[in-house]
């Protein structure tokens, strides 16, 4: 059986995610894991999308987690991403560090931050 090969995608949602939380921290927390790549975009959504593709083939990766808004949003946005780049598109999460961390605790940016790392 081949190792999972994992990459995390962080989105700053402008200044709605970024505004609160430290991207650079969380990229440097999980890039101490085992996943086999962690990159940051100021919109995953728009020009990330290609970037993601991009690096799921040149990095052999068979699944993606996506650090941004709510997947009511953006989920079928990215499990087409996952078709275009040749994975299944159900190996993705999304991860909710808009709403669920960034809005909640606009006014506490290291618990937020803390958060979104956990």
């Amino acid at each position: 059986m081949s190792e999972d090969r994992t990459g995390v995608f962080i989105c700053h949602c402008g200044t709605n995610i970024a505004g609160t939380v430290n991207c650079q921290m969380i990229t440097e927390a999980i890039g101490r894991t085992d996943v086999a790549l962690v990159r940051e975009h100021a919109y995953m959504c728009t020009g990330g999308q290609s970037q993601i593709v991009s690096d799921i083939q040149e990095y052999d990766l068979d699944r993606i987690v996506v650090a941004a808004c709510s997947p009511m949003i953006h989920d079928e946005t990215f499990r087409s991403v996952c078709t275009e780049a040749g994975i299944n598109p159900y190996m993705i999460e999304m991860v909710n560090i808009r709403e669920q961390c960034s809005w909640i605790q606009a006014h506490q940016p290291v618990e937020a931050t803390q958060k979104a790392i956990d």
